[in-house]
């Protein structure tokens, strides 16, 4: 990986967090990090209809919802909020746990990668593994370190060059640079599209809002039907 050259070997980092030799606490608190970020987004899921007809710059702000992000944006159209506030307010909530895969990256180096890319054992799997990190190192050597700024617009899952920012030795401070950059280039073309369309956007919110706790019900619903199924299939 080329993503980035400041700081330090990563390899030389990399030694002490080998799990082969005992996870100690930093392993353990990206561990628990990782587990945090699953559980946030997946109790997200039933608060986007439940919070977007009433509190849609809330769920902005906590989610970095893009639907909350195109409310927001028509809000702003209609004179409730100034559109710069629209766009800043979406930052924290899209980078909130972005970071922990830079450390991941930066503690674990090729673990970390080969974590995030799955860990089932079949042919195809271990295909689809190799040809995914192929994809990403290549693109690594080609973007750099704008490939953090540009990682909401490859084709690549963006925790992924998170893990390969921080594998490849990028300092936090840069890789806190680069990505706030990335994040307002991804949230300002999505709060200015519903800034663009304005109140036909908000009328449109608040119809889903009047069935906000059906859809909520229904999220929860597909959510537990999804994990029950999953864990069928987990065993033997």
């Amino acid at each position: 990986m080329t993503l980035a050259t400041d700081g330090p070997d990563p390899q030389a980092r990399q030694a002490s967090g080998q799990w082969g030799e005992g996870a100690e606490r930093a392993d353990t608190t990206i561990a628990l990090l990782i587990g945090v970020y699953a559980v946030y987004a997946l109790a997200l899921w039933p608060l986007v209809p439940a919070l977007i007809g009433s509190h849609p710059l809330l769920l902005e702000i906590i989610s970095g919802s893009t639907l909350a992000e195109v409310t927001v944006g028509a809000h702003s159209r209609l004179g409730e909020l100034p559109l710069w506030f629209a766009v800043v307010a979406g930052v924290p909530g899209s980078m909130m746990f972005d970071w922990v895969f830079w450390w991941a990256g930066r503690r674990w180096g090729d673990r970390a990668l080969h974590l995030m890319l799955g860990r089932d054992g079949s042919p195809r799997a271990v295909a689809r593994r190799e040809a995914r990190a192929a994809r990403l190192e290549r693109m690594a050597e080609r973007f750099g370190p704008a490939a953090v700024v540009l990682a909401y617009y490859l084709p690549l899952p963006s925790l992924l060059i998170y893990v390969a920012a921080g594998l490849s030795g990028m300092r936090l401070r840069t890789f806190l640079a680069l990505d706030v950059v990335g994040t307002v280039l991804w949230v300002g073309p999505i709060v200015g599209l519903g800034y663009a369309v304005g109140r036909p956007a908000v009328d449109v919110v608040r119809r889903i809002d009047h069935y906000s706790t059906l859809l909520t019900i229904v999220v929860v619903v597909v959510v537990i039907g999804v994990q029950a199924r999953r864990r069928r299939r987990a065993v033997p």
